[in-house]
């Protein structure tokens, strides 16, 4: 039975007549899940909901087809909210787009560099902090629409919203909540009925109609896609989502906050260029831990650098378009691979469904209540708040990893992500090295310890080195050597166990050796590594500095010990790395 399954799935990774169906179907299931996804995450980002359908639709295409994994479905996600909220709010959609073709240029440079396997050594603590702190935020934008709350625009640091909203609390409109709880209830027990229709589709189609049916009974209008968004694009007018083709235009011709075409100019690459990073690399978090979850549903190995590469190509090509910045969204590639998804085939249907839905749908779109896509966006948020996990990581996790996880949540939530990025991957890069340097010491061997030489004279100290000798470890461990008995005339250091030694190490080693030269002991190193040894030497550390013996291992460390201490004897015939 196993074997058939395997065959099964092996069959369907090719472009036959039962794949091709199998792709078109989940295609059309993720379309579904995307269309009012794409439309909720750029409003929450600060721009008309047609620029997410049109970054589903490029980066759904070009992704897909350029990308390393074969079933993921990128678009706007919600792990972009918190960094582009405030581009938009700053240089308008014109910054948004700029930035997010520079993160393109930067993800291509990443995965050239083979910079994609580095990304698995972003600590989890790291991820947990800002995933549940881009939740907080996302939630927390979302109470103005879904509470009706007559707010203009919730601007400014996250104290600041928390302020407007709880001042504008005394004019909440019943009926935005009325419609928000409903839509918030269908899409919690919905998934019970185990039904193929979406959740997302039955509750917006259900919010539409309390939210028609309540302006017409009762005369109290509800804020829709149609009412807060309009357009006006080559003389046509009109409300809610231009059912046209997403048009070529430059994205420096976009309007910046004012509304003035943004233009080009280095002053303002230079200071779009931290956001800009921080795009890439959340896009690249992003994707690879898309990929790599993919990847354990369906058996696939996805290529990390290849994928940056398609991510980077995706993220060029969507701005001309007026695409925001788009990444794998590991809800609609799960989406994809439930309903059978086994192919890039699924991502492009998946685009030109929505494409479609443009073209089609644009005037039934437009009765979406925004109350609805508020109550959408709040499972998002809850989704991706990881709550279990930042509960267990508190209860279980080490002190150290707590304080990167709290700190990554709290600059999240009160700071902005450019700065949590930083600080949280700092963070997790001094608790690494502070680790790794504590598994790095130099232990003194008692004579006793040496079975093979138990009689060596009080003379001789053998010290076991063990572990990397880096930066963050070779002073501490070598520190040990500066302090040993005053009889001691030869020290052996037993170092088969270093697996490395960097620069500070080596210069490190180079005091030690001199320290002795004043004092006359002489130092033997057994067991390294020759391409250690080798390092050594390019550092300058060699048997002309001082009285420096190397030696294969402990034994012939040991006889080369003894012969040095007996000086008037001939030097012992076994040579090696002289």
């Amino acid at each position: 039975m196993e074997q058939e399954l395997l065959e099964q799935r092996h069959e369907g990774r090719h472009y036959t007549p039962a794949a091709i169906q199998s792709n078109v179907l989940s295609g059309l299931t993720v379309g579904i899940v995307a269309l009012p996804l794409s439309m909720a995450l750029a409003i929450a980002v600060g721009t008309p909901p047609q620029h997410g359908l049109y970054t589903a639709i490029v980066a759904g295409i070009v992704i897909g087809l350029c990308g390393s994994s074969k079933v993921s479905i990128s678009g706007p996600t919600a792990a972009f909210v918190v960094i582009l909220l405030p581009i938009t709010q700053k240089y308008g959609l014109g910054g948004l787009l700029i930035s997010g073709l520079m993160a393109g240029l930067i993800l291509v440079a990443m995965g050239l560099a083979r910079l994609g396997t580095l990304i698995k050594f972003v600590p989890y603590p790291v991820t947990v902090g800002f995933t549940a702190g881009i939740g907080l935020v996302i939630a927390t934008i979302q109470v103005k629409d879904f509470f009706g709350l007559p707010i203009e625009s919730l601007d400014g640091s996250y104290i600041d919203k928390i302020i407007t909203l709880a001042k504008a609390v005394p004019g909440m409109r019943p009926e935005e909540l009325a419609v928000a709880l409903l839509t918030l209830a269908c899409l919690i027990l919905w998934p019970r009925l185990k039904t193929r229709v979406p959740s997302h589709l039955a509750a917006l189609c259900l919010g539409a109609a309390a939210a028609w049916a309540m302006g017409s009974l009762s005369g109290h209008s509800v804020a829709t896609i149609g009412s807060r968004f309009h357009y006006i694009i080559e003389g046509l007018s009109g409300s809610g989502i231009p059912p046209l083709l997403p048009r070529f235009v430059l994205p420096w011709e976009f309007p910046d906050a004012a509304g003035a075409p943004i233009g080009m100019s280095l002053s303002l690459l230079s200071q779009l260029t931290g956001a800009a990073l921080a795009i890439a690399l959340l896009g690249a978090l992003e994707s690879l831990l898309c990929a790599v979850v993919a990847d354990g549903m369906t058996g696939d190995r996805t290529e990390p650098n290849r994928e940056l590469i398609g991510q980077g190509i995706g993220n060029m090509l969507t701005p001309f378009l007026g695409g925001i910045p788009a990444t794998a969204a590991l809800a609609r590639t799960a989406t994809n691979i439930r309903a059978g998804g086994t192919l890039p085939l699924s991502s492009v249907v998946h685009a030109l469904f929505i494409l479609l839905s443009i073209l089609l749908l644009s005037p039934l779109l437009a009765y979406i209540p925004m109350a609805s896509m508020a109550a959408l966006l709040l499972i998002v948020a809850w989704n991706m708040s990881e709550i279990k996990h930042f509960g267990h990581i508190i209860r279980a996790a080490q002190r150290s990893d707590i304080s990167v996880l709290l700190t990554c949540f709290v600059l999240t939530v009160l700071v902005d992500m450019e700065v949590a990025v930083a600080a949280g991957m700092g963070l997790a890069g001094v608790l690494f090295i502070k680790r790794t340097a504590e598994l790095t010491n130099v232990k003194l061997v008692s004579n006793g310890e040496l079975k093979e030489h138990p009689d060596l004279p009080r003379t001789v100290a053998v010290y076991d080195v063990n572990g990397p000798m880096f930066f963050g470890a070779a002073q501490k461990a070598l520190h040990v050597l500066t302090d040993i008995r005053k009889e001691i005339r030869l020290v052996i250091l037993d170092m088969k166990d270093v697996t490395m030694i960097d620069t500070t190490a080596s210069v490190a080693m180079g005091s030690i050796i001199r320290h002795f030269e004043k004092k006359g002991i002489a130092l033997v190193i057994s067991s390294l590594e020759p391409r250690l040894i080798l390092g050594l030497r390019r550092a300058g550390i060699r048997k002309k500095i001082g009285k420096l013996e190397f030696a294969r291992d402990i034994a012939e460390g040991v006889q080369k010990a003894l012969i040095m201490l007996r000086p008037e004897q001939p030097p012992s015939s076994g040579r090696l790395l002289s």
